[in-house]
């Protein structure tokens, strides 16, 4: 059987996978998933990025997709759909990071952390994981996360869904910091959804939405994929683009915030909505990686 079009490299309990995983799921898509380490080494995953190791990465073909914000906008484009409604690229970023920050804390603070876990997160986040620390702000950070919960119950007082009267991508964005904390610690969860009646029920309608049609597929199905693929010819260059970088420059790309990791390659196209890259990986050909541009720091090499 042939690979589906799009691959997800993920994890089933990656939060930030959960959104792409919806997305699927809204446009009654069918995907190949691809479970990655949750924890480096990731031998299978970093030679189609050049090095990024945040998870997830959607790859079609040759064409390698890094961090939630590009993917998500890949997978509306190729629907057909615009997800920008009811400021919903800004209700992701706020889910991505603030509701994040509330939530992360939470959880760990909650539950025993393996050494190793520890270890991998330190080097990604370049700060000390301090467990003892996180637990003891989680009590901080659960009336901040109710706050936060609150604001998603008021957005809800005259319609279904935070966009209107449809699920899109500020629904899936806001749920996502619910989904992981439930997920990890369900009586806390509950607890400070109580009151929210609203938030309860939308939790329930965003559940069903499912993840499409799921086809599980081995790690070195998708580097056969990549291998005989070509990347897709992307013409997206802003010539006014502030970085002042031209297609063909040789560049770097990283993260703003954590798993600063630097990817090199050939500037494809600079535009307000992504970067892209070429990169050139010996046991795979070219590739195409794309990354968000908000979040994200484009260089000269």
């Amino acid at each position: 059987m042939a690979a589906p079009d799009i691959i997800l490299h993920h994890y089933d309990n990656s939060p930030f996978s959960e959104k792409p995983r919806l997305l699927f799921g809204l446009f009654g898509l069918e995907w190949g998933s691809v479970i990655q380490p949750v924890i480096m080494p990731k031998p299978d995953l970093t030679p189609l990025t050049g090095g990024y190791r945040r998870i997830p990465v959607m790859q079609i073909g040759a064409d390698i997709f890094c961090d939630t914000q590009v993917i998500i906008a890949e997978i509306a484009a190729r629907a057909g759909a615009d997800l920008a409604a009811g400021g919903a690229w800004a209700v992701n970023l706020w889910a991505d990071r603030l509701f994040f920050q509330a939530t992360v804390p939470i959880i760990f603070g909650q539950i025993d952390v393996p050494q190793a876990f520890i270890e991998d997160r330190e080097k990604l986040s370049g700060r000390p994981f301090d467990a003892g620390a996180m637990k003891a702000a989680s009590e901080a950070m659960k009336s901040q996360w109710r706050g936060e919960a609150a604001w998603i119950d008021a957005a809800l007082a005259s319609s279904d869904w935070l966009g209107g009267d449809r699920p899109g991508l500020a629904d899936i964005a806001a749920y996502m910091n619910i989904w992981f904390l439930r997920g990890a610690v369900p009586a806390i969860t509950d607890e400070l959804m109580a009151g929210l009646d609203r938030l309860k029920a939308w939790r329930l309608r965003v559940a069903a939405i499912g993840h499409g049609q799921r086809v599980e597929l081995t790690p070195a199905d998708a580097l056969e994929v990549a291998k005989a693929a070509e990347p897709a010819r992307y013409a997206g260059h802003d010539a006014a683009d502030p970085s002042g970088l031209a297609p063909g420059a040789a560049v770097t790309v990283a993260a703003d915030d954590y798993g600063r990791d630097p990817i090199t390659g050939t500037l494809v196209a600079a535009n307000a909505s992504r970067i892209v890259i070429a990169r050139q990986e010996p046991a795979l050909g070219r590739l195409q990686v794309h990354f968000p541009r908000v979040g994200y720091l484009l260089s000269a090499a």
